[in-house]
């Protein structure tokens, strides 16, 4: 039995991410190593909205699996683009962690509790949007770098506070730090938020046979719910867009809004259907926030 060479950036939560895929693997029977990537987004130093989107984090990665230097790659599925490289598919979602935004505060901080002026950093323009669509109360601060150095920002920026998601906190084995969840139906995760994909070569058949081992039914039901809403309004990482769906039953509930990046517009709505149609839901859901006003959003800050 080949070794499978699993392709992942090397950031230290990149790591973490890619040694939970390969423990699930091996513990089918797979030999796995490792074969860190550097990336374009690894070498940036503005902001990934200014500097060409989210294929920053997977252009080198996917050239790779395209020219077989890896036979799979693991990716947050939050980073992943709608449209992926021609060649290349999503093989399987295997697990998500908790996908609600967390803020972590100063000494003696909570989030509901800040008084008007604080400065709350984030790199986000999602969360920008829903701070000052939420709490306009607050100053949002720009910050850059790994989960580390953000929450080492705090400090060194004097911040009251950052906002990260709760679950490079939890695969960083800092989860004692989560003290302050975000209410995800106020303010929505970005979609994918928590999961893991991992991506495959379309032809590569006997990779993808094994792959599919590895996939949680719920969490591919709302990933694929996410990215098909996604998919349908042409969201990249220009607009700030949430949606987060989640599984009821047998029922597949999606929440989504689109925001102005001021926070002073927004468009939102929910929708319920099978577990078995999540791409249907998400369809419906992008195609209902269109008509009723996304699209002048979207087109505003294309």
């Amino acid at each position: 039995m080949k070794t499978l060479r699993l392709g992942t950036r090397g950031s230290e939560l990149a790591i973490a991410q890619a040694d939970r895929v390969a423990t699930l693997l091996r513990g089918l029977g797979h030999e796995v190593a490792l074969v860190k990537i550097e990336t374009s987004g690894d070498r940036l130093k503005g902001p990934i909205s200014t500097e060409g989107g989210k294929e920053l984090w997977l252009r080198e990665i996917e050239r790779a699996l395209l020219d077989g230097t890896i036979d799979l790659a693991v990716h947050s599925a939050k980073d992943m683009p709608v449209e992926l490289a021609d060649g290349l598919t999503v093989g399987a979602y295997p697990e998500r962690e908790d996908p609600r935004d967390v803020f972590i505060g100063a000494p003696g901080r909570r989030f509901a509790a800040l008084p008007p002026g604080s400065q709350v950093g984030t790199g986000s323009l999602r969360r920008i949007a829903l701070l000052k669509s939420l709490r306009p109360d607050l100053e949002s601060v720009p910050i850059r770098g790994n989960v580390t150095t953000r929450l080492a920002k705090i400090e060194s920026m004097g911040l009251d506070g950052v906002i990260l998601a709760a679950a490079g906190l939890v695969r960083l084995g800092l989860d004692e730090q989560i003290l302050d969840p975000l209410d995800p139906e106020r303010y929505v995760p970005a979609g994918g938020q928590g999961a893991l994909a991992v991506e495959v070569r379309i032809d590569d058949e006997d990779v993808q046979q094994i792959v599919s081992q590895i996939e949680d039914s719920d969490v591919a039901a709302q990933v694929r719910a996410e990215r098909a809403f996604l998919f349908e309004l042409g969201a990249g990482c220009h607009t700030p867009v949430a949606v987060h769906a989640t599984i009821h039953g047998v029922r597949l509930r999606v929440r989504a809004l689109v925001l102005s990046i001021d926070g002073q517009q927004r468009i939102e709505g929910s929708a319920e259907g099978e577990l078995r149609a999540p791409e249907t839901l998400g369809v419906a859901l992008g195609r209902e926030l269109l008509q009723r006003g996304a699209r002048r959003i979207l087109e505003t800050q294309g």
